[in-house]
């Protein structure tokens, strides 16, 4: 018995790891693949059956995670976002809620069939969006603007929400009140709002106390924050049912704007804890459901998701958006990004296994409308999301821009080169002088600090996809290359090596590969190196070659001394020289190098910037 609950264990988290790295590599929706993965575990193949393996554990660990996952979401807002979003945002978890709420509830009732109290019920449900679900979209399409902020408020927001909102018609319900659910329903909610609120501000306050005044070793600081988190859930939630969800949310949102002390350690921690749950959750929820409970819906079980996509998701975007400074693109993108997540799962399973409980045998379909929702919608959104982001020109697929730390002389020249042929070059800098200089040649520049906690909200990183760590100081690269990987991809990371391979082979210690970025240029292009070359008369060169002039022909033009730094292919993608990879650069392609300058002058197919053209208050032109 013990070694079947091991497997059954061990099969959950692995099935819920491994699903999500599935779906990174085919560049799908994680939740579509964890859906798959959980059905065919569960009722095909017979090796997780959740209610066997927990019994009444299984719905306390759910909500437990669930509250964990939305303070994870929280910590990812940001207050500065709100000022120009604030209405719209307001709108979007009131008057878009209640919109969502009484389509889906006359769909219910009159498309599905179910009675009155469960089609209240269940689009109250149905409100929430989530984080864990419209995170990794928006991921994936990256979309420019503030559409995206939008929709993470949203997603994160609308949880506490629905899930309070259902609550409340949940135990009226029970109550035998649901006449008087208006009643219960306001009554509810200001008691819920009074008791999250508190309570999070309390958690949130208890929390940064005790790391400003170093009371938390570092080792522990995650776990004490569980230990808060936990806490305060659980109290919450014995005040008054479901209040805890509103109380978490509240305490992530003021641990990630707060000045006081730093809580870095603690977002990571959660960002990959997050992993671990999501996946484990929608793994066992999934295993629950059997496959007649879809067969039983039948056609109306589809035509109600159609109404939850096609009417109650645009009416909600455009009424709650109206008069708002997002535009139509953004409003039309809004309107395709609803999907169902983990919240919408977990309490329908609950309310659902509670009804049936007291008797109410038809709220079973309860959790197969959910399930039919979040497969329906994330599989609609997951699929035509990008594409229509892409049609609507607001997304960032794949951006081709570097943020480059460190504004120096041979900075700007890369920058100069690069923009010229159409990639976004942000120069960030704390040296005034080299920001001034940037800021006359036309380059994008920003002054700050890439290791400060807001420079990640200040900066504007449209059309960015990778960071250049190009500063004096090694120590400085180092770190921004630890800071920056909630941001671009650790591929994607890069800077200037701290020695020559010399150096460091007669050295007894070297830096750990996940302390640094990818190295640039080669193993042995340090700044002093490079530097050295850019200030002794060499010049960052851009060669487009052909036939007539290949690569071969290059490498006799400029010798062995050429370093190349970066190649734009035919699709206009900009490859980047590392140690670890050297592009092998073909006919039709840009190569971007530092060379020592030749007696010719710079031909039809090259541009050059010197260190003269640094100095100057405009920027070089490509010869024609």
């Amino acid at each position: 018995m013990s070694e079947e609950l091991l497997l059954g264990l061990a099969s959950i988290v692995v099935f819920g790891v491994g699903a999500q790295w599935l779906a990174w590599r085919l560049r799908l929706p994680s939740i579509l693949i964890l859906l798959l993965f959980g059905f065919l575990a569960g009722p095909v193949a017979g090796l997780i059956n959740p209610d066997e393996l927990l019994g009444p554990l299984l719905f306390p660990i759910v909500s437990i995670s669930v509250a964990i996952i939305l303070f994870e979401g929280s910590m990812t807002l940001r207050l500065s976002e709100l000022p120009a979003l604030r209405g719209a945002i307001f709108r979007l978890i009131s008057v878009g809620a209640s919109v969502t709420w009484l389509v889906a509830a006359l769909a219910a009732y009159f498309i599905v069939g179910l009675n009155w109290d469960l089609s209240v019920l269940l689009g109250a449900i149905l409100i929430v969006t989530g984080p864990t679900v419209i995170g990794p979209l928006l991921r994936q399409i990256k979309p420019k603007g503030q559409v995206g902020a939008a929709l993470k408020w949203e997603g994160i927001l609308i949880d506490p929400v629905g899930a309070v909102l259902a609550v409340l018609i949940f135990e009226a319900i029970l109550g035998g009140e649901f006449q008087q659910a208006g009643t219960v329903v306001v009554s509810g909610v200001l008691t819920t709002i009074l008791i999250g609120v508190g309570l999070g501000i309390a958690g949130a306050a208890g929390i940064v106390l005790l790391l400003k005044r170093y009371l938390i070793p570092d080792h522990l600081q995650t776990g004490v924050t569980l230990l808060f988190i936990i806490f305060a859930f659980a109290i919450s939630n014995a005040m008054h049912p479901e209040s805890g969800l509103l109380t978490v949310t509240v305490m992530g949102l003021l641990l990630a704007n707060q000045q006081f002390a730093t809580v870095k350690r603690i977002a990571e921690f959660k960002e990959n804890l997050q992993v671990l749950l999501v996946g484990t959750l929608f793994i066992v929820l999934s295993a629950r459901i059997q496959p007649q409970d879809f067969l039983e819906l039948g056609w109306s079980g589809f035509a109600f998701v159609a109404v939850l996509i096609l009417i109650a998701r645009p009416l909600a975007i455009f009424l709650s958006t109206f008069g708002s400074n997002l535009t139509l693109r953004e409003k039309i993108f809004m309107v395709w990004m609803a999907p169902r997540g983990i919240v919408a799962a977990s309490v329908a399973s609950v309310f659902s296994f509670n009804l049936v409980e007291a008797g109410m045998t038809e709220a079973e379909q309860l959790v197969s409308l959910t399930f039919l929702v979040i497969i329906s919608t994330v599989v609609f959104y997951g699929l035509t999301a990008g594409l229509v982001a892409r049609r609507l020109d607001i997304s960032e697929d794949d951006p081709q821009g570097v943020l480059i730390v460190g504004a120096h002389e041979l900075s700007r020249a890369i920058a100069c080169i690069l923009q010229e042929y159409g990639f976004v070059a942000k120069l960030l800098d704390t040296n005034w002088h080299n920001i001034h200089e940037g800021q006359k040649q036309g380059l994008d520049t920003h002054y700050g600090n890439a290791l400060s906690e807001d420079v990640l909200e200040d900066l504007d990183l449209t059309g960015i996809g990778r960071l250049l760590a190009m500063t004096p100081n090694n120590e400085v690269n180092s770190l921004a290359a630890i800071h920056f990987p909630e941001v671009f991809s650790r591929a994607e990371i890069y800077q200037l090596p701290m020695a020559t391979m010399d150096d460091v082979t007669s050295s007894n210690t070297v830096t750990p590969a996940h302390l640094t970025g990818r190295f640039l240029f080669g193993p042995k292009m340090t700044y002093a190196h490079l530097i050295e070359k850019f200030r002794n008369g060499a010049i960052v060169k851009a060669t487009e070659l052909s036939d007539n002039f290949d690569y071969e022909d290059f490498n006799k033009e400029y010798g062995s001394d050429a370093i190349p730094l970066f190649l734009i292919t035919s699709k206009n993608k900009l490859h980047i020289f590392t140690a670890d990879s050297q592009p092998a650069p073909r006919p039709g392609q840009v190569l971007i190098s530092l060379v020592a300058p030749s007696g010719d002058t710079t031909g039809e197919n090259e541009t050059e910037v010197t260190q003269e053209d640094i100095s100057a208050p405009h920027v070089l032109s490509p010869a024609q």
